[in-house]
């Protein structure tokens, strides 16, 4: 059995609540799915989400990832805008540290022999899809590794007018930390879109 699984850094309690809020500004009427929350679908940075075969650990996994590159207490990322991504996505951008490349290097290495390249929709839409994230998808089952490596926060998705309006008015409706802080490195089930929706195993940065 196929399991559809992310690994994606965590922000801090107060970057985590300013996520749901960003979110609840730009939404609009007609909304973005699904819905953030700090119980539910939680705000996150995806280092790399796919299919993997049923006999991977989570735990095992995260353990081997974290063990593997040298994260500092907290990961500092600057805000670098709110973006409409095709089709019909809203992120908040991030930077993209030599950091972030090492960290989701390193997860792919791990994390590769356990991929379900059969689960890999072949049939999938790319043409909205640049070169890299085509052969990113094509590659890991995920548009965004390598080049293509595109760190952020999804604010949902709706239909693509209204995703791009929605980033058209942000800068009228909501104001953006310049920096987010992640504490924590999590292993999830992906949800709606892609979302975190079930934290499997955590790992905190700051051993203390």
């Amino acid at each position: 059995m196929t399991r559809w699984l992310g690994v994606a850094l965590l922000p801090c309690d107060d970057d985590l609540r300013s996520a749901l809020r960003v979110q609840n500004e730009v939404r609009g009427p007609d909304g973005l799915r699904p819905a953030l929350s700090v119980d539910g679908n939680l705000p996150h940075v995806t280092v790399f989400q796919g299919p993997f075969v049923d006999s991977l650990d989570p735990r095992q996994e995260l353990d081997r990832i974290s063990a593997s590159v040298d994260l500092p207490p907290s990961v500092r990322l600057r805000f670098a805008g709110i973006v409409y991504q095709a089709t019909g996505w809203v992120f908040l951008s991030l930077e993209r540290p030599p950091l972030l490349e090492k960290l989701q290097q390193a997860t792919l290495a791990i994390l590769d022999p356990l991929l379900d390249r059969e689960a890999f929709d072949s049939s999938k839409d790319t043409s909205a899809f640049t070169d890299s994230e085509q052969a990113s998808y094509a590659r890991y089952g995920y548009r965004y590794t390598g080049d293509a490596y595109a760190p952020h926060i999804t604010l949902g998705r709706a239909e693509d007018e209204v995703a791009r309006e929605i980033v058209r008015s942000a800068p009228d409706r909501t104001s953006v930390p310049q920096t987010w802080t992640f504490d924590r490195l999590s292993f999830y089930t992906m949800g709606e879109q892609g979302a975190h929706s079930e934290t499997l195993a955590l790992w905190h940065l700051d051993p203390s």
